[in-house]
């Protein structure tokens, strides 16, 4: 019975790197908002409008207890799932739980170059991104440090580099005996 939970900011390449991770792992790859939106047929962004950052954050929080209690998973969780309620100390106990540190240039980058419009970002400059993320990072670091590992990606993973990547992410979880 495996649970590994990737954590970090948007843009660190959970989604890509949890899935070609799972894969190698021969683990069901799981994407905390695909489940919610799945769960309650509707977006994140239409669920934060009509519910609220608080009520989405419950919503959040209640989905994180039910993929906690599946086994031979890897959950990718949004940005924001660690820090709220206890949502850290539940990935803990659950499984092993993976930070995928960049730093705010390389994610302004990543999201500069990504196809997925990001709501809180929608409004940002390019002048003000960097910024921006580095202090959205800085409240969000002491739970993001938190993680049992913490793997840090100093620049932007190609196509190519991927297989790379989760190689070096397999053999820190054997170090742990995963």
């Amino acid at each position: 019975m495996e649970r590994i939970f990737l954590i970090g900011y948007m843009g660190c390449g959970k989604s890509t790197i949890g899935k070609r991770l799972a894969k190698s792992l021969s683990l069901t790859f799981i994407d905390l908002d695909a489940y919610i939106q799945n769960t309650f047929r509707k977006t994140i962004a239409e669920l934060f409008e009509e519910k609220g950052e608080e009520g989405f954050r419950r919503i959040e929080r209640q989905a994180l207890q039910e993929v906690a209690a599946f086994e031979d998973v890897l959950v990718s969780t949004g940005g924001g799932a660690p820090c709220y309620f206890d949502n850290m100390e539940v990935m803990n106990r659950a499984g092993v739980t993976l930070y995928i540190q960049a730093e705010p240039e390389e994610l302004a980058a990543r999201l500069r170059a990504s196809k997925t419009v990001r709501p809180i970002l929608r409004d940002k400059k390019p002048d003000e991104l960097v910024p921006f993320i580095r202090e959205h990072l800085a409240e969000r670091e002491r739970y993001y440090n938190k993680a049992q590992i913490i793997f840090p990606t100093d620049h932007m993973i190609t196509k190519d580099e991927i297989h790379l990547t989760v190689d070096a992410i397999v053999e820190r979880l054997k170090k742990r005996n995963i």
